[in-house]
């Protein structure tokens, strides 16, 4: 069973790693768009959009480190 979870570990670091590539490139290169579309739904300012983003992608590559890509090296260190 372990050996069959080092491939679904890698994709699954692989895909989320993608998602936060992507989740940046929209953040950094259409941020006046995402913004405008964020500031009909929610009052926020500039600054509190920004520190939304920078907050949620931190959290999440600290969840894709934790849940994905710790537990396939020690995975790749016991075999």
């Amino acid at each position: 069973m372990l050996p069959e979870l080092k491939p679904f570990l890698l994709y699954c670091t692989l895909i989320n790693y993608v998602v936060l590539l992507v989740w940046f490139a929209a953040f950094t290169l259409a941020h006046g768009f995402v913004y405008r579309l964020h500031s009909r739904w929610f009052a926020l300012s500039v600054e509190q959009f920004d520190a939304i983003h920078y907050g949620g992608m931190a959290v999440y590559k600290i969840g894709v480190l934790l849940f994905n890509l710790v537990p396939l090296l020690a995975l790749c260190m016991l075999s």
